[in-house]
């Protein structure tokens, strides 16, 4: 841990590295959350590969390879790519997801056939354009990083002004419309924001990966609460956990990418919280149906021993064990729930080998058999 706060101290580049990942990750799990609860989690891919046109168009026409100039020219091309969607969604028949796979093959191909053709131009400085596509982080530059900050500071903090418009038309667009909100404004805002926290992470991340950091660290927060807040917040940690983790891994191989070690972190995020995740994670799940089958075999002996009990002027009449085993046909567990039942003093065992209720499991058995007459009725 010290040499690792060392190296974060000492060496520029994976200082560089580690916080422009975390920078991005903040801002795509903030951003994701939304798009993720909107269901629009392959806008984030489509946006992607749009601005792959918009960056090699501003590099035509400007002949530079500064961060603002590119990151500007693939702010606009992703916007388009939006509008676009949304125009063949709301004014053709084409579905939502064939709108998003049209728009996202023309504009990467358009984006490929301009790369192509930047590599046969005599350009000194065209190299590294083709980064794009799956990201360098190990190129960022402490400007990068300060222009992302700046970006990202916008971003999050127009998202916080516009909190309880965004969340309105995440969950209920039509009661927005109905109080006078203007849904298709605020829903073109909260897109636009999409678009920078897309185009923000394309030089650390790449074209084709950055649609995971929109959508996973989101999936995984959700995993976790059913708050926005909650789950806004949890997205951006995760994101920034998986950010600055795979700064950290890349930095320890040679010639290992930071992009794809930044979405190998991430998955290992999602895949913990999708089985470990309290009350959504599969062992949870598992826990409690397991806990919920013992409570129901328990049930089904008290039941079973009660209305044996009904059947003799004496409550506390002994049955033997095969009895019990006869009647919990398809319940099971009659053994495992007798020794639990005799350990909370619910049933006893006489000397014959025969069980039978306590006064107190009378009472507990007599309050199930109640409980489940009123369930049926």
């Amino acid at each position: 841990m010290f040499d690792l706060i060392q190296s974060f101290i000492s060496d520029y580049t994976f200082r560089t590295v580690a916080m422009g990942s975390g920078v991005l990750g903040i801002l795509s799990g903030a951003l994701g959350s939304f798009a993720v609860l909107r269901r629009q989690s392959l806008l984030g891919d489509a946006i992607s590969h749009a601005a792959l046109p918009g960056i090699a168009l501003a590099f035509l026409l400007t002949r530079s390879k500064a961060p603002l100039v590119l990151l500007l020219g693939a702010a606009l091309a992703g916007w388009l790519g939006t509008l676009l969607i949304l125009a063949i969604v709301r004014n053709t028949r084409i579905k939502d997801d064939s709108a998003l796979g049209l728009v996202l093959a023309s504009f990467f191909g358009f984006g490929l056939v301009l790369l192509t053709f930047i590599q046969k131009q005599p350009y000194a400085n065209q190299a590294g354009l083709e980064t794009f596509l799956f990201g360098q982080a190990a190129a960022l530059l402490a400007r990068d990083v300060v222009t992302m900050a700046v970006l990202s500071l916008i971003t999050l903090t127009i998202l916080g002004i516009f909190w309880k418009e965004f969340k309105l038309i995440s969950f209920d667009p039509e009661f927005g419309q109905s109080l006078g909100v203007p849904v298709r404004l605020f829903d073109v805002l909260l897109t636009s924001l999409l678009v920078v926290a897309i185009v923000v992470g394309l030089q650390t991340v790449g074209v084709v990966l950055m649609s995971a950091m929109v959508v996973a660290p989101a999936a995984a927060a959700r995993q976790w609460t059913d708050r926005l807040s909650l789950m806004t917040l949890l997205a951006g940690f995760f994101g920034a956990l998986a950010g600055i983790s795979g700064a950290i891994i890349s930095s320890m191989f040679a010639k290992l990418p930071t992009g794809p070690t930044i979405v190998v972190c991430m998955s290992f995020i999602v895949a913990f919280s999708l089985m470990f995740a309290a009350n959504r994670g599969i062992l949870w799940r598992w826990l409690q149906e397991r806990r919920n089958r013992r409570r129901l075999e328990l049930n089904a002996v008290l039941s079973d021993l009660y209305a044996l009990a009904d059947q003799h002027a004496d409550h506390y009449h002994a049955h033997p064990i095969q009895v019990l085993r006869a009647m919990s046909i398809g319940h099971g567990g009659v053994d495992r729930s007798l020794k639990e039942l005799r350990a909370r003093g619910w049933v006893e065992q006489t000397p014959d080998g025969g069980w039978r209720l306590t006064e107190i499991g009378y009472q507990a058995a007599k309050k199930v058999v109640e409980q489940g007459r009123e369930v049926a009725q």
